[in-house]
């Protein structure tokens, strides 16, 4: 086997861990707040910003990359984290931030994210797809492991401002130098598999553009199922030290951000594996039943113990989506078009970003508790689960001619 996959592979990794700034914003938000005086709604607003504008990006990237190769985006988007953090750190005002690190690192963050994974999975054989994507956007969720001790240490040790400048400065020379080595194979490149490797029982073989994806009902299952289902784990990355203040009475648990960066990254390589061995839709429904049991469990959590393993079941339920989806849209409509396709599916992560806080603090504002919201998630996990077993790979033109539908 050529090295060539490999290097790929671990190229995207790395540059998926060096943008990973973004599950790191409580560690930047509590300095904005503790130093520079913000308050808690002007240093959670650029977090919110870049959340939207990461899914909006990662369309543009998608569509940006099947017309021009990865490299040259995921250099374009390494440059743009890494100098909007650095301007962030030079400009460090309300309103200065919300561009510098909503829509540079935002934008910069959502198209080299868009471009590695696809890159990697036409390197590597279809039957490896699921791990490939699982490596690559663990790398992602591992990110806020290094990155919040990082920056705790950097504000320590100088200030706010100038940790975010040495962040930046380290963001581009990586994701940049890595970003160079990031191409696609060439034409009539066919990955070494398995000889017994049927792509039709894998619902493979269809090549879709977005044009074509968009009038299969396929497109549509795999957009609600990701909005529904990500609004838990949203909720509760977001959430988790306020539920633990309130159900247990930990007070500043810190450790329960790095925890669940963990576990989120666990989630992502594991599914992806998983999802190569038992198929791409039963993982779902796997995750998404998990999850919803979870979500009833966390009703009645009162002990840290409890709340540990319900963080950890919950952020791997929550990472499992972000490997299997990809990997679900490469078997669905191809890798042709798979930067635009996967772009459209990519929004409906983005939308979950706005439903998981809104039904947080609509259950808190009304009650003074999550339950609401448990209740809420859990209802529409369950719906995610009832759609995914409707879900079928799409009909090829041989397939529609022999009559047949195949279940992934």
């Amino acid at each position: 086997m050529s090295k060539r996959p490999l290097t790929i592979l671990l190229a995207g990794i790395g540059i998926n861990l060096s943008i990973g700034v973004l599950y790191a914003w409580s560690v930047f938000k509590d300095a904005l707040v503790n130093d520079l005086g913000w308050t808690a709604t002007q240093a959670s607003t650029p977090y919110s910003i870049a959340i939207v504008v990461f899914s909006i990006a990662t369309l543009t990237a998608g569509v940006l990359q099947d017309k021009f190769g990865p490299r040259r985006i995921i250099m374009l988007g390494g440059a743009f984290v890494g100098s909007g953090m650095i301007l962030t750190g030079l400009l460090t005002n309300p309103t200065a931030v919300m561009l510098t690190f909503g829509v540079v690192v935002g934008t910069g963050i959502g198209f080299a994210y868009a471009c590695v994974t696809p890159a990697a999975m036409k390197w590597w054989h279809p039957s490896k797809k699921g791990m490939v994507s699982g490596l690559i956007v663990g790398g992602f969720g591992l990110g806020a492991v290094y990155v919040a001790p990082l920056t705790k240490a950097l504000v320590n040790a100088f200030d706010i401002q100038t940790a975010f400048i040495i962040l930046g400065t380290g963001i581009i020379v990586i994701s940049v130098s890595l970003g160079a080595t990031v191409v696609n194979p060439p034409k009539g490149y066919v990955a070494e598999g398995p000889e017994d490797w049927n792509p039709a029982a894998a619902g493979t073989g269809a090549e879709m553009n977005w044009r074509e994806m968009i009038k299969t009902r396929q497109f549509y299952f795999l957009f609600i199922m990701f909005a529904l289902a990500s609004s838990a784990g949203v909720m509760l990355i977001g959430n988790i030290t306020q539920i633990g203040s309130l159900q247990v009475g930990l007070e500043g648990a810190v450790y329960l951000v790095s925890l669940l960066a963990i576990a989120n990254a666990s989630g992502r390589v594991l599914g992806g594996l998983i999802s190569d061995k038992l198929g791409r839709v039963n993982t779902l429904i796997l995750a998404f039943l998990l999850q919803a049991a979870n979500m009833w469990f966390f009703m009645s959590i009162s002990t840290e113990a409890m709340l540990i393993a319900g963080a950890i079941t919950g952020a791997l339920c929550y990472g499992a989506l972000l490997s299997v989806f990809p990997s679900l849209t490469a078997d669905y409509f191809g890798l042709k078009g798979y930067g635009a396709n996967y772009g459209l599916v990519y929004l409906g992560w983005g939308l979950s970003g706005a439903l998981g806080p809104v039904i947080a603090s609509m259950s808190f504002d009304a009650t003074g508790s999550f339950t609401n919201a448990y209740m809420i998630s859990a209802a529409m996990l369950v719906a995610a689960t009832a759609i995914a077993f409707m879900t079928k790979a799409p009909r090829t033109a041989a397939k529609e001619a022999e009559g047949e539908l195949v279940r992934v």
